[in-house]
């Protein structure tokens, strides 16, 4: 236990990120993640999914665990129903978009942009295109011209394989769009940057809502930068052992990592004792 809050007694819903935290690196579901899924279920515990993917990118998992509870995509930025319905959106304003993309492509660092279920790039033809292509099983619009579609953003996403440069872009773009953006690194080489309501704190307690159940008796569990806004109001927050020591710190517990069914063991330890 790292937090000084204490956490709560009881828990009816869990919040959970999806790379890094539910799935392995290679973006399986183990059968400890199932089953603890099917345990959560059996107790009483819905589980939510929130995540910096398009909701195209989270439906895979859906069928798997049995979720037919809302989702939260782009890191909140779109939440829908499983069906895929929207049901609430948060769009950068368009010069908030332009000087965000402007401001990336002058320190080397690739935009992409999401809109609603569309992800647009300015070449399809890239290894971190065709890597992304692959893990969210999503097919990019190629617009080579990115300034001609900068109303209804819900994300931009920059990408660089230069993570210390990202890291110096997450610190200093937080800065310069304060107030008009949240920037928060989602994993070592991509930085996000959303409206200030599309955060992942904002999107569990619209969550919570929706199911009609009071965030204190929400537990969130993530792994990465953009996971502390909902660390720091959920009722019990986890964080993953391969989370950074920054975001460890904003946690309730740290439970294994992802490569040890760190998530199962969390819902097993953390969770279904307080159902």
């Amino acid at each position: 236990m790292t937090a000084r809050r204490p956490p709560s007694a009881r828990i009816r819903m869990v919040v959970s990120d999806i790379d890094g935290t539910l799935v392995t690196p290679d973006k399986r579901l183990t059968p400890a993640a199932l089953a603890a899924a099917e345990d959560l279920r059996r107790a009483g515990i819905a589980l939510c999914l929130v995540s910096s993917r398009g909701p195209v990118g989270m439906r895979p998992f859906l069928a798997p665990l049995r979720i037919d509870q809302p989702i939260a995509a782009l890191n909140g930025g779109l939440i829908c129903t499983a069906g895929g319905e929207i049901m609430s959106r948060h769009s950068l304003d368009p010069a908030t978009t332009r000087e965000a993309v402007e401001e990336l492509l002058s320190r080397e660092v690739e935009p992409w942009l999401f809109i609603d279920y569309a992800w647009l790039v300015r070449r399809g033809d890239t290894p971190l295109v065709r890597h992304e292509e692959e893990v969210v099983k999503t097919t990019p619009v190629v617009a080579p011209d990115l300034s001609r579609h900068y109303e209804g953003v819900g994300k931009i996403m920059g990408v660089s394989t230069d993570e210390a440069r990202l890291r110096t872009v997450e610190r200093e773009l937080s800065v310069q769009l304060a107030g008009r953006a949240n920037v928060h690194r989602s994993s070592e080489c991509l930085v996000d940057v959303t409206h200030p309501l599309a955060n992942k704190g904002h999107a569990a307690r619209e969550l919570a809502h929706l199911m009609d159940i009071d965030i204190h008796e929400v537990a969130c569990i993530g792994d990465m930068n953009n996971d502390i806004p909902m660390l720091d109001v959920a009722g019990v927050a986890i964080a993953m052992g391969n989370a950074p020591a920054e975001v460890q710190g904003h946690a309730h517990f740290v439970t294994d990592t992802n490569t040890q069914d760190g998530w199962a063991r969390a819902m097993e330890r953390f969770v279904l004792p307080r159902a």
